[in-house]
């Protein structure tokens, strides 16, 4: 079990960055949560296997068609064992 802190920054609010991250860390078997930031970023906790958070990364640094993602910075943390995959 692997968590990674991940901040993405471009145009990603209001473009359903968070629903559509949550939809593909739940196909990969992902837990954690996504919350927009107050000054327009996303930050997503995502915990689970190294193999498919490799997949997920992958995935935040293009988004969902109508996001912009222009850096994604990522740090690895302390597992706090999310169940879920929530939208805060």
């Amino acid at each position: 079990m692997k968590h990674l802190d991940i901040r993405i920054s471009g145009n990603v609010q209001g473009v359903f960055f968070r629903h559509s991250a949550r939809r593909r860390a739940e196909e990969l078997g992902i837990t954690g949560f996504a919350r927009n930031e107050p000054h327009g970023a996303v930050w997503i906790e995502a915990e689970g296997e190294p193999e498919e958070l490799e997949l997920f990364l992958a995935w935040c640094k293009s988004g969902p068609p109508s996001a912009r993602v222009d850096n994604v910075e990522v740090e690895e943390g302390a597992p706090e064992n999310y169940t879920g995959f929530d939208i805060v």
